[in-house]
């Protein structure tokens, strides 16, 4: 180890377009002012993650470290860094720093800051044995949950919980997750422990097994029969979450929605959404869109989550396995979430 405590530490980078990722020694960089460097012992698999690596022209050039569902601890403070010591472990999830000074920082919509940081895509990400990030980006870990159980919470775990509580819905309300995979899987136990009746929509029979274990009340397989339909029979939902990656069923489940209710995306595939107009107007239901969640929000899920039983359901792989995990995840054979650590 050097004289300034770094050591040899290791990154999965992508370096050429289209990648494979290539497990190669990086030196550990030093915090500026205001920054901490964390040594990851979890780090989530995303889908987004895969976007990253398959981005053909990177923003910023390669080699490209992706990852930002990270835990570990912290290890180096920048100057400036108050509030933190060495040793506490935190996480750092999709949110990743912003400027503090335009209007959405100072309105406290920090995720919305037009200059906001994403680890992976804005500096080098969690794919890796260390990271170093701004100090405003950091998010505690509460006692109770394991470095692979925490690091989910920073992006699909905050993402469900928030689209979930700040969606009008109240307990005894009927709320449909489409998509049972590393997002769905939160959010059917993030609505069931708020008290909703809870639909799980996905293909095939073999998920409803996992959706009714996971707290779903009711589970429609949309390979066999309409979902839009089935949610109608049941009388209507307050409220659907798309965390599927696919866009295509959406114009369908509206017709599933109570006057007044709301399809919320949280997962997309960038296919444009056709609806008519009428399936909106006349009852007035509502398309939104949610993103992620501030550190503090990541905090509040996990404390609701430890009162709760919500858990992620991981499967960890040595960082060496990298690839061999992006593709588990990428062909839906995750049960629920890839997460990296450092060894095996």
């Amino acid at each position: 180890m050097s004289q300034d405590g770094r050591g040899a530490h290791q990154a999965a980078q992508v370096r050429q377009p289209r990648g494979p990722l290539v497990v190669a020694p990086v030196e550990a960089r030093a915090p500026k002012v205001d920054e901490v460097r964390v040594d990851v012992l979890a780090s989530g698999i995303c889908g987004a993650d895969a976007g990253t690596v398959a981005d053909p022209a990177p923003g910023n050039g390669f080699p490209v470290t992706p990852g930002h569902e990270v835990a570990g601890v912290i290890v180096e403070l920048g100057q400036g860094v108050d509030g933190w010591e060495i040793g506490e472990k935190v996480g750092v999830g999709w949110f990743g720093g912003s400027c503090g000074y335009c209007t959405a920082c100072r309105s406290g919509d920090v995720v919305h800051c037009p200059r906001r940081r994403i680890p992976g895509l804005s500096y080098p990400g969690g794919w890796a044995t260390t990271i170093t990030v701004p100090a405003n980006a950091l998010i505690r870990i509460p006692e109770g949950l394991s470095m692979a159980e925490a690091a989910p919470f920073g992006c699909a775990g905050v993402t469900t919980f928030n689209a979930l509580r700040d969606s009008g819905a109240e307990p005894g309300d009927r709320v449909a997750v489409l998509g049972i995979g590393g997002l769905g899987h939160l959010a059917v136990q993030f609505a069931a422990a708020m008290g909703f009746e809870t639909v799980a929509i996905a293909r095939g029979e073999d998920k409803r097994k996992d959706a009714l274990e996971l707290g779903a009340r009711h589970y429609i397989d949309s390979s066999q029969e309409d979902a839009g339909q089935a949610l109608r029979d049941m009388g209507g939902c307050r409220l659907i979450l798309s965390t599927a990656a696919s866009s295509k069923p959406l114009a369908g489940l509206v017709d599933g929605l109570v006057p007044h209710g709301s399809l919320t995306v949280v997962g997309f595939d960038g296919t444009p959404l056709q609806l008519p107009l009428d399936k909106l107007v006349i009852h007035a239901r509502s398309v939104t869109g949610h993103l992620t969640g501030s550190p503090t929000d990541t905090e509040q899920a996990m404390r609701f989550a430890l009162a709760s039983g919500v858990r992620p359901l991981v499967q960890t792989r040595p960082l060496h396995q990298v690839n061999e995990a992006l593709d588990v995840q990428k062909t839906g054979r995750a049960r629920f979430r890839m997460v990296l650590t450092p060894a095996d």
